[in-house]
C-alpha cells in the first residue's frame, strides 16, 4: 500500500462532491488494489487541538462487492503515542456526501463530535475518522460502512512514513449512534474480512441494531427526518430499492424526497413530526419482499458474537434507537463468548448520553490502552447515570469545558 502525499494544506473547503480529490476515475487501477490501499492523500488544516492532520483516499468494498473509494482523516496529537490508533466514528446519519465526516471535520465548522474527539487526542492516541458510508452515502448499510472503517483503520497504518502511526498500532473502536452503527459492523466483520488488524476494544454507544425498530420510535416524532435518510441511503446502495421506492411516493412528494440524496439530516425539517407513511400511496410502504431482506441483511448482530472486548452503553429512556435491542443483541454476543460491559442510564436520553457516557467510555478505552486486565464474563448494570461513575465528574467537567471552548472557537 503506497501514497503520494501533497504537502501543500488546504484550507479552501470545496464540499466532497465538487472537490475532485474525493473522486477517483481510475477503475481499473481501483479494482486491482487491495482493500485498504491508499490512492491519494493530502495534509489538511484541521483545529481540532492537533499537531497535523491527513486526509487519505483509500480503496474499499461495499456490500455488493463493488471496489468503491472513500476518505479517512487522520489527527496527529500533540504529543503522540505512535503505537495507540483510535478509530472514531463520527456521526453522519445523512444519504448526502456533502455532510461526510471528513468535510465536517475539515470545514472547522463547530461540532459535538470534534470535542469529544479532543480526550483522546490529549491521552496522545492517533484518531481516523473513516467516511464510512462510502461515496454513495449508504447510510445504514452495515457491510459498506463496517468494511469502510477497517480499511480505514489499514489506510492509517499504511500512513506512517507521513503521520507517524506504527504499522502494528493496537487499534480501538468508538461510536456513538450512527457512528455505533459503523463501529458495530466493523467488529462483526474483523474476522473474515481484517484479521489482520490488532483490535484491543471498543466503545459503542446508543447502538442501533434494527432499523425498524428505529423507524417505529421515531415516526411522527422530532427525530422522523431520520427515515428518509436512513431509506435514501440504502436506495443509494441498492437500485432495486430506489426503484421500488420511487414508485410509490405520491408524484408531488417525488423531488422532496429526491433532494434527501443531497441534504444532510438536520436540513431534512420538513419532514419532521410527520407520520413518514403520507409520502406513499400505500401506508405499509416497507412491507415489500425487496426491503424487506435488505433490511434484514443489515440488522446487526447476525454475524456471530466479535471477538473484541466491548463497552457498551444505552439510554433507558433513549427516544431514537430502543434499548431493548441493544440489549438483547448483547446478551447473545455474550452467550457467544464476548466480553461486555453494559450499562443501562436511566437519567439520559439519546442526545445527551452523547455527552454524559462519553467519558466512562473513555476510560474503559484507556484502561485496554494501558494494558490493564479486563474483568471476568459479562456485566450487565442499571446506572440512574454513567456521570455518578468513579471519575466520571471530573472527566466530563474538562470534557464540557473542552468541548465549549472548541465549539466557541473553532479550535
Amino acid at each position: 500500500m503506497s501514497m503520494t502525499i501533497d504537502m501543500s494544506k488546504r484550507s479552501s473547503r470545496l464540499p466532497p462532491t465538487q472537490d475532485p480529490f474525493y473522486h477517483y476515475d481510475d477503475l481499473a487501477t481501483l479494482a486491482k488494489a487491495d482493500p485498504g490501499t491508499i490512492l491519494r492523500s493530502r495534509e489538511v488544516e484541521i483545529h481540532h487541538h492537533v499537531a497535523s492532520a491527513y486526509q487519505l483516499l483509500y480503496r474499499t468494498t461495499d456490500v455488493l462487492g463493488n471496489p468503491i473509494a472513500t476518505v479517512a482523516t487522520v489527527l496527529r496529537p500533540f504529543f503522540p503515542n505512535t503505537s495507540a490508533l483510535m478509530s472514531y466514528q463520527l456521526v453522519e446519519d445523512s444519504a448526502s456526501m456533502d455532510c461526510a465526516p471528513s468535510y465536517t471535520l475539515d470545514n472547522n465548522q463547530p461540532s459535538l463530535g470534534g470535542a469529544l474527539i479532543r480526550p483522546f487526542l490529549d491521552k496522545g492516541y492517533y484518531v481516523v475518522a473513516s467516511d464510512y458510508q462510502g461515496p454513495n452515502s449508504a447510510f445504514t448499510c452495515g457491510v459498506t460502512s463496517g468494511n469502510g472503517v477497517l480499511d480505514g483503520i489499514r489506510a492509517a497504518l499504511a500512513s506512517g512514513s507521513e503521520t507517524g502511526i506504527e504499522s502494528t498500532a493496537a487499534i480501538q473502536f468508538y461510536g456513538y449512534s450512527g457512528g455505533a452503527l459503523a463501529s458495530g459492523w466493523a467488529i462483526q466483520l474483523l474476522k473474515s474480512y481484517a484479521p489482520e488488524l490488532n483490535v484491543i476494544g471498543a466503545a459503542l454507544g446508543g447502538t442501533p441494531v434494527n432499523i425498524n425498530a428505529t423507524f417505529n420510535e421515531v415516526n411522527s416524532g422530532f427525530f422522523s427526518q431520520l427515515i428518509p435518510a436512513a431509506i435514501m441511503g440504502l436506495a443509494q446502495q441498492y437500485p432495486e430499492m430506489d426503484k421500488y421506492i420511487f414508485s410509490i411516493i405520491k408524484p408531488q412528494y417525488q423531488k422532496m424526497w429526491q433532494d434527501v440524496k443531497t441534504s444532510c439530516v438536520m436540513d431534512l425539517f420538513q419532514f419532521m413530526n410527520k407520520d413518514v407513511a403520507m409520502y406513499f400511496n400505500r401506508s405499509d410502504y416497507l412491507d415489500n419482499d425487496i426491503v424487506t431482506k435488505i433490511i434484514r441483511e443489515n440488522e446487526m448482530g447476525h454475524l456471530g458474537a466479535p471477538s473484541v472486548p466491548l463497552y457498551m452503553f444505552h439510554s433507558v429512556h433513549d427516544e431514537v434507537v430502543p434499548l431493548s435491542n441493544a440489549y438483547d443483541m448483547a446478551q447473545s454476543w455474550c452467550e457467544g463468548g464476548t466480553k461486555i460491559h453494559f450499562v443501562s442510564d436511566s437519567l439520559s436520553e439519546h442526545l445527551s448520553l452523547a455527552i454524559s457516557g462519553s467519558p466512562e467510555a473513555f476510560n474503559y478505552i484507556a484502561e485496554r490502552f494501558d494494558g490493564k486486565p479486563l474483568p471476568q464474563g459479562c456485566q450487565f448494570k442499571s446506572a440512574t447515570s454513567t456521570i455518578f461513575e468513579d471519575g466520571v465528574l471530573g472527566a466530563l467537567s474538562d470534557m464540557t469545558f473542552n468541548g465549549l471552548k472548541s465549539i466557541l472557537h473553532g479550535n
